[in-house]
């Protein structure tokens, strides 16, 4: 077992033996047993080897801080027969470095939840027989069998009615109801009856895994604030080395240089800034924004500019039904209803999606039949007592002429017209497009409100779209038509207006998100390759989060300077009455100890709302 693993493990049993320690002494001191000191010393010492231990492997890492000022107040105090204070100062070091612990593991449930609900294996039909296999033998096409309160191993698509608890991915309360054939998210929880799975992707391939990968690379990552509070810890020793030297040359007093050593430990700069960072990683893991570590937080907290994608972006990213145009006398309902029964027996997108658009609005299918499907084009069949004819204008027209042509009028850019037709006769048009998602002039208001100072909107569709979607909206400019190289040069240009963020979900949009200062995905629904590039995730897909992620990432920041800044202005005003002799070193250590569960608890400030 390697030295950091065997002193996270100590930790607990050190606090312990520091706190027995200390409390036997007084015990003994109150018999009136001279052995008082020597159980003080005994209950310090072994914390002394452990944090020396700690400091030398930090040494060989390359990193340089206070634990060095809290060996040396230790190892001062028992010079100087001052055991009562080296004990002190071994409970508290001990008991911080446990506090510590204790706060990040609470920061860090949310996101850990995560990892500890990945399944290892799944129920495999196979021969008329169920079979628990690894997640690793499954293959796409493999039937699986989903018992109530399992988590979907992988990515795949319901055989039946699926009712799915899905806040662990995404933060929505709400149970979902999936019907069969819908796609089912791998990680989500099965709250209904056992339903049959089938298999679309590996395990290694699936939404789950992705997210656990990126869960695993946010734990693991290490913030610049943690750096820039090591450099503000190597200032500070000089200063307390110096400072207690000074007391002890000035006044000839040891008593006073230890005290000053004794108050200036452990470090809140150590304490503060990681359980603040983590603080609110956890936060924002709780909303569905998964944020990749500590610089990613930082970067989120100093945004100034935006690039977004337009298609799954700004836009819903799938085509809806936005209007119905009738010719004749079925209405609008009976028109959708009898294309989406005769839809039915179609594979195309366009003809799933009016499908999906009719069972959304409960409208009851019939069974098509006499189907003759003419691929990319369009379909006919009976649907009960009548001939449909379901298609694009081309193809319908070809049947009816100007008559389709005049109907379809004007669209709105980028919208598609699918044609229906009833007994021989045009009966109406379905006009689908994808939509601008609800609520987006107040997401871009409320950016600007946070500073955002530039917003631009960088997309590969046509010029004439991207001018429809951006009409209306508080964009500044508009760059279409561009491919994915190009979109890395968009973000580039907007560096001259401060840290840029770009957020996107397709593949192509995966180049930029790299290159940008803080790249954020949609990853709900998005490309994983999008997901593997950004540096923050949207699990829910929802737009709006945009706004308490960077909320939240400015919060953390503003906590953890605010941790650092009060601890060393306190530890430093202790550090002068401390060489002045008003603290003597038994007291100096109770006061860092109040200062140090001080910083750590207005760190865990960034957890609350």
């Amino acid at each position: 077992m390697d030295a950091p693993r065997a002193l996270n493990l100590a930790r607990p049993f050190l606090a312990g033996l520091a706190l027995a320690g200390l409390a036997g002494g007084f015990a003994a001191r109150l018999a009136g047993s001279p052995m008082a000191d020597t159980i003080w010393a005994a209950a310090a010492i072994p914390v002394l080897v452990a944090l020396l231990v700690e400091i030398v492997t930090s040494l060989r890492r390359g990193d340089l801080g206070l634990d060095i000022v809290a060996a040396l107040s230790m190892t001062a105090a028992l010079a100087v027969g001052q055991e009562l204070a080296a004990a002190i100062v071994a409970l508290m070091y001990a008991g911080g470095q446990y506090l510590e612990s204790f706060a990040e593991r609470a920061a860090r449930r949310e996101m850990t939840a995560l990892l500890s609900r990945v399944p290892r294996s799944a129920l495999r039909h196979r021969d008329g027989e169920l079979e628990e296999v690894p997640l690793d033998l499954i293959l796409p096409g493999d039937r699986l069998l989903v018992r109530q309160g399992d988590v979907v191993p992988v990515d795949g698509s319901a055989e039946g009615v699926a009712v799915l608890d899905q806040s662990a991915l995404t933060g929505e309360a709400l149970p979902l109801k999936l019907k069969p054939g819908q796609a089912v998210l791998s990680g989500s929880t099965n709250v209904g009856d056992a339903f049959d799975l089938t298999a679309t992707r590996r395990a290694a391939e699936s939404t789950y895994a992705g997210i656990v990968r990126l869960v695993e690379a946010a734990q693991q990552s290490r913030a610049p604030m943690s750096r820039i509070a090591d450099r503000y810890a190597i200032l500070f020793l000089i200063v307390t080395v110096a400072l207690a030297t000074l007391a002890w040359a000035l006044t000839g007093d040891a008593i006073r240089a230890v005290a000053v050593l004794v108050v200036a430990t452990p470090c809140p700069l150590i304490l503060a800034v990681p359980v603040a960072i983590v603080s609110g990683l956890s936060r924002a893991a709780r909303l569905g924004i998964l944020i990749k570590g500590g610089k990613a937080i930082e970067a989120l907290a100093r945004v100034r500019a935006l690039v977004i994608d337009k298609t799954g972006t700004l836009t819903l990213g799938q085509a809806h039904l936005v209007e119905t145009r009738v010719s004749g006398a079925t209405g609008p309902e009976e028109l959708l209803r009898l294309a989406a029964s005769l839809d039915q027996a179609s594979k195309h997108i366009i003809a799933q999606t009016i499908v999906s658009e009719a069972r959304a609005r409960g409208l009851p299918l019939s069974v098509p039949t006499d189907v003759v499907e003419t691929p990319g084009e369009g379909i006919t069949g009976r649907v009960e007592s009548r001939v449909v004819t379901v298609g694009g204008l081309r193809f319908v027209a070809d049947k009816f002429g100007a008559e389709v042509r005049a109907l379809a009028g004007d669209r709105q850019p980028g919208a598609l017209a699918a044609a229906v037709a009833l007994d021989g006769k045009l009966a109406g048009l379905l006009i689908l497009s994808d939509e601008l998602r609800a609520g987006t002039e107040q997401l871009l208001q409320g950016l600007r409100r946070l500073g955002i100072e530039r917003i631009v909107l960088a997309t590969g569709d046509r010029h004439d779209v991207a001018r429809f979607v951006a009409a209306g909206l508080s964009i500044d400019q508009v760059r279409s038509e561009l491919t994915p190289d190009q979109k890395i040069l968009v973000v580039l240009a907007e560096r001259k207006n401060g840290p840029v963020m770009m957020i996107g979900d397709g593949v192509n949009d995966a180049p930029a998100l790299a290159a940008a200062d803080i790249g954020m995905a949609m990853g709900a629904r998005g490309a994983a390759a999008s997901a593997e590039a950004a540096d923050v995730v949207l699990l829910v897909d929802q737009l709006d989060r945009v706004l308490p992620a960077i909320r939240i990432a400015r919060r953390s920041r503003v906590i953890a300077l605010e941790s650092v800044i009060a601890g060393m202005g306190l530890s430093f005003a202790a550090m002068i009455a401390a060489a002045f002799g008003f603290i003597v070193p038994v007291e100096g250590a109770l006061l860092q100890e109040v200062i140090d569960v001080l910083v750590i608890l207005n760190a865990l400030r960034a957890l609350r709302n």
